[in-house]
């Protein structure tokens, strides 16, 4: 079984300035219309629409709706995997197929992978991967560090921070805020089967039309639109741009494990949110406390950035770091080009 990654062979090892511009907004709104983006980049609707059957055609990105896991209830673990290397690519193509892995990837010289995994169900669950693992005898070593706040991450990546398109633009394609009841965040939110379909079918294709989405549930068009407003208000749904595996390789990548002073936790976790080269970053379970990924030209680029930026974190008690070298699965950074 091919996951969606495998099946794409046509596929640039680049994005262009307007391909760059066009995910850009998508990133900000998954769902903006082509009049919607076409306004705001200054083209045609057509040529807008154009671009984004190539981009989809051709399999470089693909806007998916995702849900928040600890809206619902769910819990979220980062798990680290050391096995031997004969197995590991065998191992990773396996976890990538599973429906609980967001995202897998290969590191430390092909000796490590590092997945990001769901447990249905209240409380820290232990997902069920974990339970199989071990018996597998090239596993070696396993470690789950439970996902407990998301500095940065879920609806923006780093071509938020650093994305060809001005404030103006921005402002244009940015989703006006929705009012809704007021609601305790901290409760999960119930979902009818109805709204589970919806969500199965966004999973698929962030940017399906309502006409097919209402065809496909037995739900009107404009209950289509409602429900998919409403997951959103209440933080169950946000929709994120994936790269194809192609793209993403292009540049040095690398995953931070930093142990901060838990009385800094929160101050560091927030600077760290705000480097350009961090398209991910979480507070974990573990003494390695901060998990973030980086993305950087280069590897002097990331010994610069870990000399400078990190160092300088407050709290920073120790620094541990992973290069990964290949993407298996999962949505990944945007890395603004080189002057």
């Amino acid at each position: 079984m091919k996951t969606y990654l495998d099946t794409m062979d046509d596929v640039g090892r680049a994005l262009s300035d307007e391909e760059t511009k066009l995910a850009h907004a998508l990133q900000i709104n998954g769902r903006a219309s082509f009049q919607e983006i076409a306004r705001a980049l200054g083209v045609s609707d057509q040529t807008a629409a154009r671009r984004w059957s190539r981009l989809r055609s051709t399999g470089k990105l693909r806007v998916l709706g995702l849900t928040d896991p600890l809206r619902l209830g769910d819990s979220s673990w980062v798990v680290r995997i050391r096995c031997t290397p004969d197995a590991a690519v065998s191992i990773g193509e396996a976890l990538a197929r599973r429906t609980d892995t967001s995202w897998v990837s290969l590191s430390s010289g092909g000796t490590e992978l590092v997945c990001a995994v769901r447990a249905r169900g209240p409380g820290l669950r232990e997902p069920l991967l974990l339970q199989k693992l071990p018996r597998t005898p090239q596993v070696k070593d396993v470690s789950a560090h439970c996902l407990l706040h998301v500095f940065f991450g879920r609806d923006l990546s780093s071509i938020n921070k650093s994305g060809p398109l001005t404030h103006a633009q921005v402002a244009a394609l940015s989703p006006r805020p929705v009012r809704e009841p007021a609601t305790d965040a901290s409760a999960a939110v119930a979902l009818d089967s109805e709204d589970r379909h919806l969500l199965d079918l966004l999973a698929r294709d962030g940017r399906a039309a309502p006409a097919d989405l209402a065809a496909a549930t037995g739900l009107s068009p404009s209950t289509v639109r409602r429900r998919i407003t409403g997951l959103g208000a209440a933080g169950v749904l946000y929709f994120d741009v994936e790269y194809h595996v192609d793209v993403l390789q292009q540049n040095f990548r690398a995953a931070l494990w930093l142990e901060i002073d838990p009385a800094r936790l929160a101050e560091a976790g927030s600077a760290l949110a705000t480097h350009p080269e961090v398209p991910y970053a979480a507070a974990v379970t573990g003494t390695a406390n901060l998990y973030a990924s980086v993305a950087v030209t280069s590897a002097q680029d990331f010994y610069r950035y870990l000399t400078g930026s990190v160092a300088t974190l407050p709290g920073l008690r120790h620094t541990g770091t992973t290069p990964v070298h290949r993407t298996l699965k999962g949505p990944g950074p945007y890395l603004p080009p080189t002057s």
